[in-house]
């Protein structure tokens, strides 16, 4: 037999869905510019007091770089966590809707942004007359950047046809460019830098990209006995990617910081200072996946897990800011 609802309630449960999706869009816009605010005035507060110089237009350069980083995690925490939803028993077939289209079309903007500026020799362009295309084939930095375009512009084909799992090979060429632009060839043992990054940016978009797209899961499935499975899975591999992203974020730190320079270089130094914000959103992101773990593992509701999982997801998002500005500041090298 089927029930119907009294129109009061029918009506008034409209009328919180919509407050729902209105307190929604507010909280995601102001969660954006605040996101945006930490790249563009970051650099001025990392700086100060150390007697570096930064490159023109710096907070712009952080900026475009959270994008394209955020541009990665998206599809590829998608195609993680869909990959993870075919392994849960009885696991409902519908799953949320892909976001991968837009993630290529932000990523293809601030990829192509990025790639103008390295066109006019690490400058910020101030107009079109300034732009030489043809030089980005000139130089490293010119071709790596032009790839990344190129693969963003492939993923979002890849998203939209029928096959979006072939969006992982133009996603791997964005993140290998990321690793062989983040360590020029005139670096001690760059390849080694390289391989260290790739995996630090890999893991980074694994586990930013899959729980965002797990809790759009949860939300989905519901009160699903399913949803709780695929959280706990998501859960065990997500520790051992915080392990792989420990490890190779301080071995990268050790290569550009010996030792006995770490702790004056994290208060006097604009990357160090950058660095140490990093080091403590990520401490506090990993208390926060511990108790979600533990009221996955404890608690009566098992879906009790998501309210840390989503606060866990909002300080990853800054960790992505930081991440941006973290690219962006010079780098203390010293061999």
């Amino acid at each position: 037999m089927t029930s119907i609802r009294p129109a009061g309630e029918a009506a008034g449960n409209r009328g919180t869905a919509r407050r729902a999706g209105t307190g929604g869009a507010v909280t995601l816009l102001v969660l954006v510019t605040l996101g945006a605010l930490i790249p563009l005035l970051g650099p001025s507060a990392a700086l100060h007091g150390t007697g570096e110089s930064a490159a023109p237009g710096v907070g712009g350069i952080a900026l475009l770089r959270a994008v394209l980083f955020a541009a990665l995690c998206v599809p590829l925490g998608e195609l993680f966590v869909r990959r993870l939803a075919r392994a849960v028993p009885g696991a409902p077939a519908e799953l949320p809707r892909s976001r991968a289209v837009w993630a290529a079309g932000a990523g293809f903007a601030a990829a192509l942004g990025l790639a103008s500026v390295v066109a006019t020799g690490n400058l910020v362009p101030h107009g079109l007359g300034q732009i030489d295309v043809g030089g980005l084939y000139a130089s490293r930095d010119g071709k790596l950047a032009l790839l990344e375009v190129n693969a963003f512009a492939v993923a979002g084909l890849c998203a939209l046809s029928g096959r979006p799992g072939t969006q992982v090979w133009p996603l791997a060429a964005v993140v290998a460019a990321e690793a062989l632009r983040a360590h020029p060839a005139t670096e001690h043992s760059p390849l080694a830098g390289s391989a260290l990054t790739l995996v630090h940016v890999l893991c980074a978009s694994l586990w930013t990209g899959g729980l965002l797209y797990a809790l759009r899961t949860l939300r989905r499935w519901g009160a699903d006995r399913a949803g709780a499975a695929l959280l706990g899975l998501y859960a065990r591999v997500a520790a051992v990617l915080l392990a792989v992203l420990t490890v190779t974020g301080v071995w990268s730190t050790l290569r550009r910081m010996p030792p006995e320079t770490v702790p004056e270089q994290l208060t006097t130094t604009a990357y160090g200072r950058a660095l140490l914000a990093k080091v403590l959103l990520v401490a506090a992101v990993g208390a926060l996946a511990l108790w979600a773990r533990i009221r996955l593992s404890r608690a009566a509701d098992p879906l009790a897990a998501c309210s840390p999982a989503r606060a866990e997801v909002v300080v990853l998002a800054v960790v992505l800011a930081v991440s941006g500005l973290l690219t962006a500041l010079p780098v203390p090298i010293r061999w």
